[in-house]
């Protein structure tokens, strides 16, 4: 095709885009002096994704997007396909809050300082000696012994901090966790992110973006335990231990409020996790995944302007609804790219997507095969809710010797809504 030719057809492309950018009243008004996005953004997942403002590429009879969106940044996209339906701001780089505890887990799930999840862990003083003021706590009391289990519980339910870093120092430390997940932040292509408390309470510089916090529930939901942690309502945390009696224990509830229905907000049909956050610089922000009519989708919302009570959710259930209706009736803004160590299909034009790299046979994180869920379930005593939203059937993300893993190939999650019923 003659050069002119070409240029002619890519203007006329980029015009024909731009005709389906829209700016909901609510986002386009609002305080002069609130924070602007930048005017350069990253175009991982597509140059769509780079540009200010609410992206969207509705085809004929598509739903329009809600009017009354407040968040910063977010974003509503196909967690099986990586198909991004629309996003506004995706590469804005925010404070995350809690949210980030989703790449903290899927750095340290499979890790064999933490394995098997019965180990037991003596928590001491040094522990819990850093934690920010204000932090959300489980409850966890020093020299008192907790499984592996507990404490990721205690990360995704209550989201705590203490059970964080005493599972980092588990680990080896913070300063060494916090490497690993910049690591793997950079594996997973997630370079909005910043790590600079593996908790996510608020520090200078620490940042990621509605992008890469749908990066990191996506891979982490290819991990049985992950997704067994992120979907359970309500469990039993072992409290104070007292000579010659047995142990007590107090009840714990998900903080995710689209799980559990608490305080007023409607427990979203089909909601299966993932985290939520709030912090004072942060605001609130939201990660979800849900299931309806064999679909999944990812919404992302972050620090939501309205008033209105728990907007936050509010807002995700209604990018949920809308993304439900319209997965079939719009044209993807962009896509959320695979891991680095991936193989990617020949001829695709994703930003730093990783050409050549050899794709791990199970995925790259691990083994998440039936055996994995087998020993989920066993370890879940005390454990109800949503419950274990996801059971697993079989094997997620493995891959055959020599098979490779392409940017358009689905990402199962099998059995995503296979859950038990609510108490």
């Amino acid at each position: 095709m003659p050069a002119l030719k070409k240029a002619a057809l890519a203007v006329t492309s980029a015009a024909l885009l731009s005709a389906f950018v829209v700016t909901p009243a609510s986002a386009a008004g609002g305080d002069d002096d609130a924070p602007k996005p930048p005017s350069n953004m990253s175009q991982v997942g597509g140059a769509q994704l780079g540009r200010s403002g609410t992206q969207v590429n509705l085809m004929a009879g598509a739903p329009v997007l809600p009017k009354d969106l407040t968040g910063r940044s977010w974003m509503v996209s196909d967690a099986e396909s990586g198909k991004v339906l629309a996003a506004h701001n995706a590469h804005w780089r925010l404070p995350p809050a809690s949210t980030l505890k989703m790449l903290f887990a899927d750095t340290l799930l499979d890790d064999p300082a933490l394995q098997p999840k019965t180990r037991e862990y003596t928590v001491k003083d040094e522990d819990l000696a850093d934690l920010g003021e204000g932090s959300s706590l489980v409850g966890i009391k020093e020299d008192l012994s907790y499984t592996v289990h507990d404490l990721w519980l205690g990360v995704f339910l209550r989201s705590g901090n203490d059970a964080v870093h005493v599972l980092a120092s588990m680990y080896g430390g913070v300063p060494k966790t916090v490497q690993a997940m910049r690591d793997r932040a950079v594996e997973l292509q997630a370079l909005d992110t910043n790590v600079v408390s593996p908790d996510g309470y608020d520090a200078p510089e620490q940042v990621s973006s509605a992008y890469d916090l749908s990066l990191f529930a996506r891979d982490g939901l290819q991990n049985a335990d992950f997704r067994e942690y992120c979907s359970t309502a309500t469990a039993q945390f072992p409290g104070e231990k007292k000579k010659g009696k047995k142990r007590e224990t107090f009840g714990i509830q998900n903080t995710n409020r689209l799980l559990t229905g608490a305080d007023g907000v409607t427990a979203y049909k089909g909601i299966a996790g993932v985290k939520n956050g709030y912090t004072t610089h942060a605001g609130n922000t939201f990660t979800g995944v849900a299931e309806r009519d064999g679909k999944v989708l990812l919404v992302t919302v972050m620090n939501p302007s309205s008033d209105e009570t728990h907007a936050v959710y509010k807002e995700a259930a209604r990018l949920l609804d809308w993304g439900f209706a319209a997965h079939s009736k719009v044209t993807p803004v962009g896509e959320l790219v695979p891991p680095k160590s991936a193989v990617v299909g020949e001829g695709s034009d994703t930003e730093g997507a990783g050409k050549g790299a050899e794709a791990d046979t199970a995925g790259g994180k691990g083994d998440h095969g039936p055996d994995r869920a087998a020993q989920a379930a066993a370890a879940t005593d005390g454990s109800s809710g949503a419950g274990i939203a996801l059971g697993i059937a079989g094997g997620v993300l493995v891959l055959l010797a020599g098979a490779v893993f392409l940017v358009n190939r689905r990402w199962p999650l099998p059995d995503l809504m296979r859950r038990r019923p609510r108490p």
